[in-house]
């Protein structure tokens, strides 16, 4: 099938949940050949992402995710808010969650789970780290691991992390300083 006979055309949809950080909606659709079918999506703000080098090491930020009953050890990131250019987050969730800032250097954008959910991610380097730090969100409670360069690549590498925007973060960025 070529590719532009690949396109689903909305017909209609609603809302069927509308929080804090997101919003589900069910659309119907139709399908390349004709037929009509239903998809839920799950409509997100956006993120960003920050891989975060001090002297060959990288901050890491563990903390307990709800969604999936378990402490994670991630790179920083967080939720864009309304208008918010993608770097100016990126350096407000690093000074919030590590307490650093630094020089920003975006490296990729790209979708999280494309099958549900239009959830973006900024990836970006930092580096030339600065203290500076902002107070964390009320609902955050986060710790702040160094992590040597090296061992966090073995770490990407042999799937030690739980948390994919890390792992691809880490290989993407060892790629072009490795």
């Amino acid at each position: 099938m070529a590719e532009s006979n690949r396109k689903e055309e909305r017909i209609k949809g609603e809302v069927l949940f509308k929080g804090r950080m997101l919003r589900l909606e069910r659309d119907a659709v139709r399908l390349p050949n004709g037929l009509e079918a239903s998809r839920e999506v799950v409509r997100h703000p956006g993120a960003v992402a920050i891989i975060a080098l001090q002297d060959q090491h990288v901050l890491l930020v563990r903390q307990y995710r709800y969604a999936i009953a378990q402490e994670t050890l991630e790179i920083p990131a967080g939720k864009l808010d309304a208008n918010e250019a993608p770097k100016a987050c990126a350096q407000r969730e690093l000074r919030e969650e590590t307490g650093y800032r630094g020089t920003m250097e975006h490296i990729s954008t790209f979708y999280t789970t494309p099958g549900f959910t239009d959830e973006v991610i900024h990836l970006f380097l930092a580096r030339d780290l600065v203290w500076d730090p902002l107070a964390p969100d009320d609902d955050e409670f986060i710790g702040v691991e160094k992590v040597p360069w090296d061992e966090a690549v073995l770490m990407a590498q042999r799937s030690k992390f739980n948390d994919a925007k890390t792992m691809l973060g880490i290989l993407l960025v060892n790629g072009q300083i490795g």
